[in-house]
Formats: structure tokens, sequence, C-alpha cells
């Protein structure tokens, strides 16, 4: 049930290769195990793109295909799944994580007011960076473990489920 639920919603072994981005990797994208769905893949490719969602960086999806390369996961789930962290969500992520950084450290909470200039970056950088990194670290290694352990437990859930469905008959 899991693989048939997640292969709909995955992009096709030759749209990923074609993508522009990837053509760094070479031929390291025509390992088998890269494009195979089975526990084992999809519980680590959950781990490698939960937690890439959470690293503060504008290249999250190479990263995340690098990652799943290095692993030997499922590359289509992991690059996938670091779009949890898409412009839509990013703001209230971030902002979660530097709560969780900031507690973490004790930081007083910072008031925040936006200008666009450099030195405004440079400070505030300063002052919220280190709670902000702390809280990505903390978010990132937390729901990646979720992720890894939550998808290897509804998938063994799924094939005992269907044993005894067939026990049964």
């Amino acid at each position: 049930m899991p693989r048939q639920v997640i292969r709909r919603f995955l992009p096709s072994h030759d749209v990923i290769k074609r993508q522009k981005a990837l053509k760094i990797f070479g031929n390291v994208l025509y390992n088998p195990n890269l494009w195979c769905l089975n526990r084992r893949s999809a519980s680590g490719a959950f781990a490698v793109g939960l937690f890439m969602a959470f690293v503060p960086l504008p290249s999250q999806m190479i990263m995340a295909a690098g990652l799943a390369i290095l692993f030997s996961v499922n590359l289509p789930l992991s690059v996938c799944l670091v779009w949890v962290s898409n412009p839509v969500t990013m703001p209230v992520l971030f902002y979660g994580a530097y709560k969780i950084g900031a507690w973490l450290m004790n930081a007083p909470h910072q008031p925040f007011h936006f200008e666009l200039s450099w030195a405004f970056l440079l400070n505030q950088m300063s002052q919220i960076g280190p709670p902000f990194l702390l809280g990505c670290t903390v978010c990132a290694i937390f729901f990646g473990l979720v992720g890894y352990f939550g998808i290897r437990g509804l998938w063994r859930y799924s094939v005992v489920r269907s044993w005894n469905k067939r026990r049964f008959r």
C-alpha cells in the first residue's frame, strides 16, 4: 500500500535525470538503488528530505540529492520532501526553529523590525543567528528521525496487515 501511494506523487526516473541541476552528479544517477522504492530507501529518503528541509540555504534540493546519492536512498522522494519548507511554510518553520533555539539557549526574545540594508542583515544575524541555527539543527535532526522511524513503522504495519489479510482468506 505505501509503495503505490508514494509512487503516485513521485516524478518519473527520466524526468529526474533530465534536470539540469542534477547533471553535476553525472553517471551516478544510473544507480538502481536510487530509484527503487522499498522500506529502507523510503525511510532513508524521508530522513534526508526532512533533514534538508530545515537547512536554511538556498540549494536544499541539490544537497538532498547529494545526500540521497551518498546514502543510496530514493532520490526523487528525498528531493520532493525538501519542499516541506516551501515559500509559504518557510517563515513558520524557521520562526519555530528560532523559538526552539532561543528556548534552548535561554536567549531573550528579540523584537523584530525590518529594514532593507546590508548593515541591518548583519546586525540581525549576529543577534538571532546562533539561536536560529541551533533551532534549525535541532528541528532537522528531530524531524529527520521522526520521518525515518515513522515511515519504517508505517511500512511494517502495512506489510503485516496485508499478511494477515492473506492468511485469513
